[in-house]
């Protein structure tokens, strides 16, 4: 009997033995299936990120992996062109890249939206399926329309469907109707392919063309009856003999003529930036939406010119604006609200002060941002201006160093402006527009140079005595510029050759 047990036990482990790896094998079998027959078993969807807090849309300027390579985690995988600056974007994920769904020079590519495939290592990545939505999206544009609108496209001439293919503008159409020439006839020049006006008239010059009467071939309807008018009211005799004087008729109106093309009229359209676009609607978000007010103050930069020749002598270049964004810095600290940012309902107090820069490029203006400036002396400032500036001019920034500041510095001086007034980056709640130094005299007839700086500020957060207050400070500590380096390597240097 006990013989019999150990048998029925020793079976049943044996079948136990058999049963799990056979179960094992099968869901690897399944497994192995589903990647085989499914495209996107296994496969990353990457999507077009928020590079920045106003990004909307992007433009994908150029991949740096092309399809089959491999990807490893933290690859740069292409560069994409933001409302703001070209970005660098990465991946966490590594695999192949299996397919491109937005190739180099993508503009206009929604946030959200898919533009790559990545499968793990090991799998087929030219079996690749795209996803079901893209592929309905993309037929989805392909389709025909109505049959009544079809109608309508049947009967448009062959002209205006080559002219809407190839995007031209409404002047360079009328140009092509008036000549009777099509888009393909006309060898473009302009940017992505587009015809420029200069173009037709080359082709209109060399075959000696004449312009066609385009409003000969529209036939005109007739007017539809007017209906009688009524019976007119009983008159005096006084009315119906003025009634019956004659009445003068106005000359009928005409048009003039369209004016013929001046020979080598030439034009080139180019194509607004998406900085462009971003700066016009914030800047027309702040001027309707934040109530500026302004304050405006003159101070003498004639002891940091000194301070600036004493440095110089000792190998360390400094310029103006480092010393004025130090001086805002400290006044800043003196004066903590105007370091604030303004949420649409409350301010908050910024911990640290981060000042945006100003800076021009060819796409517009970026603030790269001075971080924690009032913990920086005027040499460390010098130097992180430069390296920002001049990563800004190559499109070269990091996110975290555009994106955020507490409070900006414009400053137009180089190119000669006296003094101007800003507009506020919300949601900062003040910017300081500063001007060029001029030679003026003082009250005992010497010269004396001069600057004016003005603050633009947010009335629902600041009132005239705060933004005054911050300018005074800011005026003290440029008149004194020796108080900006106390306690740093320069004060220690500028003391022992003392």
């Amino acid at each position: 009997m006990a013989a019999a047990y150990m048998k029925v036990g020793r079976g049943f482990s044996i079948l136990n033995y058999l049963l799990k790896p056979r179960k094992v094998s099968a869901v690897s079998h399944l497994s192995r299936n589903i990647r085989k027959q499914c495209g996107l078993y296994g496969t990353t969807k990457i999507l077009m990120p928020a590079l920045s807090p106003t990004m909307t849309e992007g433009t994908i300027v150029k991949w740096y992996k092309k399809e089959g390579d491999t990807v490893n985690p933290g690859d740069l995988l292409c560069n994409i062109k933001t409302d703001k600056a070209d970005v660098g974007m990465d991946t966490e994920e590594g695999g192949i890249l299996a397919k491109i769904l937005k190739p180099d020079n993508s503009a206009d590519v929604q946030i959200g939206t898919l533009i790559a495939l990545l499968v793990e290592e090991g799998e087929d990545w030219q079996k690749v399926q795209v996803p079901t939505e893209v592929v309905s999206a993309k037929s989805a544009a392909q389709t025909t329309v109505s049959p009544q609108t079809q109608t309508t496209i049947v009967t448009e001439t062959h002209e205006e469907a080559g002219h809407a293919a190839s995007g031209i503008g409404p002047s360079v159409r009328k140009l092509l109707e008036e000549y009777g020439l099509t888009a393909g006839q006309v060898t473009s020049s302009g940017p992505h392919g587009r015809i420029l006006k200069g173009d037709i008239l080359k082709v209109i010059k060399q075959k000696n063309l004449q312009r066609k009467d385009i409003k000969a071939k529209l036939k005109p309807t007739p007017a539809s009856p007017l209906p009688p008018p009524p019976p007119p009211p009983p008159v005096s005799a006084t009315a119906t003999a003025s009634a019956k004087a004659p009445v003068k008729t106005l000359p009928p109106i005409t048009r003039p003529p369209p004016s013929p093309p001046i020979e080598g009229e030439e034009y080139k359209d180019i194509p607004n930036t998406n900085i462009r676009r971003v700066i016009a609607k914030r800047l027309t978000e702040s001027k309707t939406t934040i109530p500026h007010s302004y304050v405006t103050i003159d101070y003498n930069v004639g002891p940091v010119t000194k301070l600036r020749k004493q440095l110089t002598n000792e190998n360390v270049k400094v310029s103006v604006n480092d010393f004025i964004i130090k001086a805002a810095a400290i006044a800043l600290q003196r004066v903590p609200k105007v370091n604030s940012l303004w949420n649409g309902e409350a301010i908050q107090m910024s911990s640290t002060v981060d000042i945006s820069v100003a800076v021009a490029t060819s796409q517009g203006l970026i603030t790269p941002i001075v971080k924690n400036a009032a913990y920086l002396g005027i040499d460390e400032i010098s130097l992180t201006v430069k390296d920002l500036a001049t990563r800004a001019r190559d499109n070269k920034l990091q996110l975290h160093e555009f994106q955020g500041g507490s409070f900006t510095i414009s400053n137009l001086g180089m190119f000669g402006i006296s003094e101007f007034s800003a507009v506020i980056n919300p949601p900062q709640t003040a910017i300081m527009a500063v001007g060029s130094s001029r030679l003026t005299l003082d009250e005992d007839g010497k010269p004396q140079t001069r600057m004016t700086a003005t603050l633009s500020y947010d009335s629902r957060v600041l009132d005239e005595a705060e933004a005054s207050e911050f300018l005074e400070v800011f005026r003290d500590f440029m008149e004194n510029p020796n108080l900006t380096m106390s306690g740093s390597r320069m004060s220690k240097l500028l003391s022992a050759k003392n």
